[in-house]
């Protein structure tokens, strides 16, 4: 995951300021030339590194910050709110033209940031926002270029318009907005030709779009795991084109993360988005300050809430509650919860996001395939048995055993654990109960 190592560094720097009750003027300066290592190390611009290490230390070694109650803490909430500075002050969201106006946004950057990928991906945002998006394939030489454009945007359920590759890309986006404002389509989205490296025939081409288009917002797609490169790249982009903003992609790989630092400080442009996966529903709205929370190692639980209010349904959760509080849930309410978390990215993206388990968890390898055996168990299961667990008998076990392809006693041992975890939830629901307080269990086994 994208700012591990960087996390790790801060966290022992901060680590070691908690632990002194008084701080010096002499101790901060230490602490803040490690964090400058490690923001160098995670290649943040050295310039960016510069002015945000001289920010800090102007408001850190103040005389009502090394006198608190807690200096240690003072310092690690300035150097929170100097990294969500850094990133910009608010969250950015991108622009539409007023009522039902069509808003042309122009998608660009080099080639293999995965800007294909990412038009999908916004598109289905947008339809899900009650736009009615149209995909437009203006990348006429790399061959796989327009195939892939229709079938992202066929699993989004969003209209792709292509003319083939023998027009020029200004005359494809001519022609795509003359076919939007036929269909009622509100929201072109121009998915442009990438370059193995910047040249002045792809800037040429953006510019002959972007003047004889109403191009209303011109995003750039950077890959984060090229580092430094991606801050060279945006701004390169940003002097020759024009450009309203940028989405990280590959933020979930191992990247230093110094490009989603320094982006906005050498740019002023503002990061919209940020790929998190490869799945159409990995894209995530940048928050700085959720961000900043969770390079300093605290977590990002709004994320996780936003997660979990996008994929569980209210009217189901409602019903799972009721048949826990009853100790009636099932082998089916299993798979459904299963189902949910993994919509939600899996377990390893749901530890990421709660405070301090980056650090816990370092050395721990969490597989996201752990539940597989159980899935693999209960498919194994006639429907019957699959509703009322109580009917798993010796014979029944070692039929579902073969079927699922595992030894007798991993069937026996998630059934205990299963028939243990409704224990669980009964007595938890009285104590609920019992205190008069409302609760939701959202996931109910313990494996």
């Amino acid at each position: 995951m994208a700012f591990d190592s960087l996390s790790d560094k801060l966290q022992n720097v901060f680590k070691k300021l908690r632990s002194k009750g008084v701080l010096t003027e002499a101790d901060v300066k230490e602490a803040l030339k490690e964090v400058k290592m490690a923001l160098l190390e995670a290649d943040v611009n050295f310039k960016v590194v510069k002015k945000f290490i001289y920010s800090v230390t102007e408001r850190a070694v103040g005389q009502n910050v090394l006198t608190s109650l807690t200096p240690g803490q003072m310092v690690i909430k300035i150097v929170n709110e100097e990294m969500i500075s850094l990133m910009g002050d608010e969250t950015t969201e991108i622009a539409f033209k007023p009522s039902n106006e069509i808003t042309v946004i122009m998608m660009c950057g080099l080639q293999g940031a995965g800007k294909t990928t990412t038009c999908a991906k916004l598109g289905g945002k947008f339809k899900q926002k009650g736009k009615s998006p149209l995909l437009v394939a203006c990348d006429v030489y790399r061959p796989a270029a327009i195939k892939q454009l229709q079938i992202n945007g066929e699993k989004q359920g969003v209209p792709v318009f292509a003319m083939g590759d023998n027009n020029k890309p200004v005359n494809i986006a001519k022609a795509a907005i003359e076919h939007a404002k036929k269909n009622n389509q509100n929201v072109v989205i121009l998915d442009t030709a990438g370059r193995l490296h910047i040249d002045e025939g792809m800037m040429d081409e953006l510019i002959e779009i972007k003047n004889n288009v109403d191009v209303f917002q011109s995003i750039l797609v950077v890959d984060s795991m090229t580092g430094q490169d991606a801050v060279n790249v945006a701004e390169t982009f940003n002097n020759k084109i024009g450009i309203d903003g940028v989405i990280l992609t590959k933020l979930d790989g191992d990247t230093r993360g110094g490009a989603a630092l320094s982006i906005r400080a050498v740019t002023g442009k503002p990061i919209l988005y940020v790929g998190m996966g490869e799945k159409l529903s990995d894209l995530e709205q940048f928050y700085p300050d959720r961000m900043a929370s969770r390079i300093l190692g605290m977590g990002d639980i709004l994320t996780l809430i936003d997660k979990a209010q996008s994929q569980i349904d209210e009217e189901k959760a409602m019903e799972l509650e009721k048949k826990l509080r009853k100790a009636e849930f099932d082998f089916n309410d299993f798979l459904e919860q299963i189902d949910q978390m993994k919509k939600m990215g899996g377990i390893s993206s749901l530890m990421s996001m709660l405070p301090g388990m980056n650090n816990q968890l370092k050395d721990v390898e969490i597989d996201d395939d752990a539940f597989k055996p159980f899935e693999a168990i209960i498919y194994s299961m006639t429907k019957e048995e699959r509703a009322n667990p109580s009917l798993l008998n010796p014979s029944r076990k070692n039929r579902i055993a073969k079927g699922a392809g595992v030894d007798i006693a991993q069937v026996n041992r998630m059934v205990k654990q299963f028939e243990q975890s409704k224990k669980m939830m009964k007595q938890m629901s009285g104590m609920m109960n019992a205190k008069g307080k409302k609760g939701r269990f959202k996931l109910p086994f313990g494996f």
